[in-house]
């Protein structure tokens, strides 16, 4: 079995790489619940540290799911490149102006009532966990796995398929 190993630096770069080829999002919300609150999201910003920041709505469905429970999935898929994405993380709410001009764009004015619209919010969401698959190498990744909790590199032996794991 073939185990492959990313880096907490190869790590970050792969799956920013895959988030800003593929843009736009399902923001699974309200995870304990059926059916699961599933919202598409255009990709704002990918910080260095591997948050990944959307514009929204204080009347949206997953504010409110957030509000209630910080837990969310984002689902990026790229089908004519078999590429898959998964993060699973811990979603933040902010109202702050600055970071509020920061995200928006012309393109914005489509969803909001300009940059000053009162009821327009920024998520962060922070990954704790991110699968990838890759047709190309023909590969499941587990790119990082407990991002916050556990800081350390092992490798998984287990299994007959091709897959990394990292523990960060």
């Amino acid at each position: 079995m073939k185990t492959e190993n990313l880096s907490h630096k190869e790590a970050l770069e792969k799956m920013k790489e895959m988030v800003d080829n593929i843009k736009v999002a399902i923001l699974l919300s309200d995870l304990k619940t059926v059916p699961i609150g599933a919202n598409p999201m255009n990709t704002k910003k990918i910080e260095e540290n591997g948050n990944i920041w959307f514009l929204s709505s204080l009347n949206s469905n997953h504010y409110t799911n957030i509000l209630a429970d910080i837990r969310v999935q984002l689902l990026y898929s790229h089908p004519e490149k078999m590429q898959f994405i998964s993060i699973y993380g811990k979603a933040y709410i902010y109202t702050d102006k600055s970071i509020l001009e920061e995200l928006y764009s012309k393109k914005d004015d489509e969803w909001f009532d300009g940059i000053n619209d009162v009821e327009m919010i920024a998520i962060k969401i922070v990954p704790a966990s991110i699968y990838y698959w890759d047709r190309e190498h023909n590969k499941f990744i587990e790119l990082l796995k407990n991002l916050v909790e556990n800081k350390s590199l092992k490798e998984d032996n287990s299994g007959d398929k091709t897959k990394g794991k990292i523990d960060l």
